[in-house]
């Protein structure tokens, strides 16, 4: 039977492979870090999530074998059955208190958190509304819940209804879509948001949503993956740089990002939702329990950042100087104060092959950046999605900026 499944998958890898869509893994040889080993050579490394550069930290790779020491490798259970040990607790205090919540639940990653969250708290009598450039995370999340769905248009907070000049499709602002969830009597209504939308690096306009949700008796889920850590005052997330954490109500996020970089992520909320969760979150209840190597890290983390702001104070002056120099180069960069720093090819005809090209070019440079197209983002938008480090050093950005110079007079974008 797989024979005709096989010619199937060659023939649409082979399409994919042919319109330069293939993704190919690159294979690092070291720890993760600013600088890493690809195929024996040292290189930059300008686009991981390790956005504080706590990766290979040695505090929290020390934290991480102290947890194995006292506590294990594993815990071959789920939560509720045998698999919650003290430092799960103390994870969930710590992230809770944290984010500014009552209550935090643990998960495996915040994919697993998102795809959590929905089908037990919302039934057919509510109403979801959710970002159109949403991550896949929480798309599927809302799938799995029977709750009516609106999608608006990506940050669009207008009482609008229009057609979009791009695709032709019809598109709702936000308080459109409340409007017309409120007046079918929905029985509770949520919001749900990206923090910062990871394509293009740009920050939801939360304060106008909390505006909004208040005005129409909705609540706010917020999802902080690519802000916990280093958005704010004390990088506690874009709730915290709107002021508006005490607003939101439901807040996802990762530890395998600014967090630590290895795995896990959480919900924190009002303790009648987590509470709700440990009861009723599928991926909570029949996956098993986070290693305790992640959990002693990531309590770590959070000690370090609780203590001071330097690797978040350094990770934005990074981010300033590297979006200002590569914008009067005269780069193609969507605004946005946010370490993600994606370099677009969206003037080009071919794109997508010069995306794999530039990218490859840089490689060779020393500079370790990825291409990134459809499905990924859509078509023609092309990109090479930059992300900055609190581990750059001043060297490592002059380098990487006179490469992305170099290659872009080589191949006639500057």
């Amino acid at each position: 039977m797989f024979g005709n499944l096989k010619e199937y998958l060659v023939k649409e890898l082979q399409e994919l492979e042919s319109q330069n869509l293939y993704k190919h893994e690159r294979i690092i040889e070291s720890p993760q870090s600013a600088e890493i080993i690809v195929k024996g050579k040292k290189v930059l490394n300008f686009c991981a999530n390790n956005y504080l550069g706590l990766s290979s930290h040695p505090e929290l790779i020390k934290a991480a074998h102290d947890a194995i020491d006292k506590r294990g490798f594993g815990l071959s259970s789920v939560r509720f059955i045998c698999g919650t040990q003290d430092i799960h607790k103390e994870l969930e205090e710590k992230i809770a208190k944290f984010l500014g919540m009552e209550d935090a639940i643990l998960f495996c990653s915040c994919f697993d958190a998102n795809g959590a969250l929905f089908e037990p708290l919302f039934s057919e009598e509510d109403a979801i509304l959710t970002d159109a450039l949403n991550h896949a995370s929480i798309i599927d999340g809302i799938r799995l819940s029977k709750a009516q769905r609106w999608i608006y248009n990506h940050s669009d907070m207008r009482d609008v209804e229009e057609t979009d000049p791009t695709t032709g499709k019809k598109v709702k602002g936000l308080e459109r879509c409340l409007k017309e969830a409120k007046e079918r009597g929905s029985r509770f209504m949520v919001i749900a948001t990206d923090s910062v939308f990871s394509m293009d690096g740009d920050i939801a306009k939360l304060d106008e949503i909390c505006d909004l949700a208040e005005k129409y008796g909705a609540l706010v889920m917020l999802d902080e993956s690519h802000s916990s850590g280093f958005m704010g005052k004390h990088g506690r997330g874009v709730h915290e740089l709107y002021n508006v954490m005490d607003r939101v109500d439901i807040i996802t996020t990762t530890f395998g990002k600014a967090l630590g970089g290895a795995s896990g992520g959480c919900i924190a909320a009002h303790k009648p939702i987590v509470d709700w969760m440990r009861n009723k979150a599928r991926p909570y209840l029949f996956s098993n329990t986070l290693p305790p190597a992640v959990v002693g890290a990531t309590i770590k983390c959070l000690d370090i950042l609780t203590k001071s702001t330097e690797l978040r104070d350094k990770l934005e002056a990074n981010t300033k100087r590297f979006r200002s120099e590569m914008n009067a180069a005269g780069f193609d960069i969507i605004p946005s104060e946010h370490p993600i720093t994606p370099i677009m090819f969206r003037k080009y005809e071919n794109c997508s092959e010069l995306a794999v090209k530039f990218a490859d070019r840089m490689l060779e440079e020393g500079i370790y950046v990825t291409a990134f197209s459809y499905p990924v983002v859509p078509r023609g938008k092309d990109r090479i999605r930059v992300q900055i480090s609190a581990s750059h050093s001043d060297e490592h950005l002059t380098k990487a900026i006179s490469a992305f110079i170099k290659i872009g007079k080589e191949l006639k974008m500057i």
